[in-house]
């Protein structure tokens, strides 16, 4: 499903635009529409961070940019709670937006996606603060690009210990 917002996105958004959609998370933000925080690259190699309200008219999907604000402008990307699973995380520009994603996923793929493009074209100190280091960094044992990789990963895990302890005997 996501692949096909993606698809949908660039075709009718971004490619017009000139730009390439790196990620997109849903956001709660309203009740009736739905909205993306999705992160881009212009021509220029600028990043851009755009919110977008996705509505239907009749059978057509439309997007329409609802906010647009520069990598550069960026100075805090705070995810409320690095202890707990919460969707809740705060932009810092000039002014503070406080967001929730679809999921704690989803928010930690848009800070991942929004630290290897500030690695890449940037290099700016940008704090990401609140956030479990271990599944934010690239260099980290964990990172992957595939998302579902590491999910994977932790279930085989799992999986692996307790098999290992259905075959250990008990003592008597």
């Amino acid at each position: 499903m996501s692949s096909l917002v993606k698809e949908d996105l660039e075709k009718k958004l971004f490619k017009p635009l000139s730009q390439n959609l790196y990620e997109f998370i849903e956001i709660e933000f309203s009740v009736q529409d739905r909205y993306y925080l999705c992160v881009s690259v212009t021509k220029n190699e600028e990043v851009k961070i755009i919110m977008v309200k996705h509505y239907r008219i009749g059978l057509d999907e439309k997007y329409e940019v609802t906010k647009k604000w520069s990598l550069n402008d960026l100075r805090m990307i705070d995810g409320k709670e690095a202890d707990t699973d919460n969707p809740f995380f705060d932009l810092h520009f000039k002014k503070v937006y406080s967001l929730e994603a679809y999921s704690c996923a989803s928010k930690y793929a848009f800070a991942r996606t929004v630290n290897k493009l500030n690695h890449a074209y940037l290099k700016k100190d940008l704090q990401i603060v609140n956030f479990d280091a271990t599944y934010i960094n690239d260099d980290s044992i964990w990172s992957s690009n595939n998302k579902d990789c590491l999910v994977l990963m932790r279930i085989c895990f799992y999986a692996f210990n307790l098999v290992c302890l259905s075959l250990c005997p008990l003592p008597l």
